[in-house]
C-alpha cells in the first residue's frame, strides 16, 4: 500500500495506492471490509461491496497494466445508507457490460455488478491518465437515475 498523494482527508473517505501484484486485490478488499466494519455498515452492504471491489480491482489488474509502472488507485467514501467505491488505473480502456454464453469461462464480473448495485456503476475520466471505474452499494442513491458504461456524466455528486 503506497499514499496517494493529494487524497481526500477525513474519516469519511480512504485512499490507497497499489501496484498490479494480483495479491493485492485480497488486500484492498480486507482494507475496504475493515472500513465498512468501522463505519458500521450492514453486512448486506459489506458483502455487496467487498465482491463488487474484488471484480473492480481484478479487471484493473487483468486489463489495465499498461503503461508500466502505474498503480491502481482505489478510494473508498462512506455516504449515508452505503459507500462509493472507486478503482482508478491508468489505462484509457473502458470496461463493458456485455452478454457472455454460458459456455465463455470469463467475463461476467460486471453483469454481477450491475446486480449487486441496482446499476449504479459507471465510468469517468480522472486527472492525469487513465480512468475510474466506480460503483455505489448500499442505499446511496439520490434518486436520479443512471446509465451505466461510457463517460457521460456518470459521476453522481
Amino acid at each position: 500500500m503506497l499514499p496517494v498523494p493529494n487524497a481526500p482527508a477525513g474519516p469519511d473517505v480512504v485512499a490507497r495506492r497499489w501496484t498490479h501484484d494480483p495479491r493485492n486485490a485480497r488486500r484492498a478488499r480486507d482494507d475496504l471490509w475493515f472500513h465498512l466494519l468501522k463505519w458500521g455498515m450492514p453486512d448486506d452492504v459489506t458483502d455487496s461491496a467487498v465482491l463488487v471491489l474484488s471484480e473492480l480491482f481484478g479487471n484493473a489488474v487483468r486489463h489495465a497494466g499498461e503503461p508500466r509502472g502505474r498503480h491502481i488507485e482505489t478510494r473508498f467514501e462512506r455516504r449515508r445508507g452505503g459507500v462509493r467505491i472507486e478503482v482508478h488505473d491508468a489505462s484509457e480502456a473502458e470496461p463493458q457490460l456485455r452478454q457472455v454464453s454460458g459456455c465463455e469461462e470469463s467475463g461476467r464480473g460486471l453483469a454481477l455488478v450491475d446486480v449487486l448495485t441496482g446499476g449504479r456503476w459507471g465510468v469517468a475520466g480522472r486527472e492525469g491518465v487513465g480512468k475510474l471505474v466506480w460503483a455505489e452499494c448500499g442505499d446511496v442513491g439520490d434518486g436520479a437515475e443512471l446509465v451505466h458504461g461510457g463517460r457521460d456524466g456518470l459521476v453522481p455528486s
